[in-house]
């Protein structure tokens, strides 16, 4: 797969609408830094994009993934099967979500506890330790975590609130 000749017929569909990168991110609910980055091929749009993609401009998705238009039909079980791993893959993002939301709420509430007794002084004993111990490894899975989902993980939410 050629990402960049991928990254050009992109961007040739979205001159032939007549359309600005600022107004495409708006259409997919992405940044214009994103569709900057899909149009130089750096990076390619998720899967369920891609889709869309291929019904906004009307064409069909192996079109898109080939970079270029040909003139025979896309196999009908060839598209729900994409569409079926799409789904799987946005099921899959779910449930990040759904554990980095359970990391954060442990984190906060062991902060704060940590902080009750530190004004309490009464940090010094093992439910103190237990608490800052709590604090710093939610702390540093987040950040790990989210150094390499963030961008993912905002897109798809994006993209599940406009689906609502």
């Amino acid at each position: 797969m050629n990402q960049i000749k991928i990254g050009a017929f992109i961007k040739e569909l979205r001159k032939e609408k007549g359309l600005t990168q600022e107004q495409l991110a708006e259409q997919f609910n992405v940044s214009r830094r994103t569709v900057s980055r899909w149009e130089t091929g750096s990076n390619l749009p998720e899967l369920d994009i891609l889709i869309e993609m291929a019904d906004y401009y009307e064409v069909e998705l192996r079109e898109l993934l080939n970079g270029e238009r040909k003139s025979e039909g896309m196999n009908r079980e060839l598209e729900e099967t994409v569409l079926k791993v799409a789904e799987y893959s946005n099921e899959d993002k779910l449930k990040i979500t759904k554990r980095m939301h359970l990391l954060f709420i442990g984190g906060v509430i062991a902060a704060i506890l940590y902080q009750v007794l530190v004004f309490t002084d009464h940090a010094d004993n093992f439910f103190g330790g237990f608490c800052m111990g709590i604090q710093s490894g939610m702390l540093i899975v987040g950040v790990i975590i989210t150094s390499k989902y963030a961008a993912k993980i905002k897109a798809f939410k994006m993209r599940i609130i406009n689906k609502r």
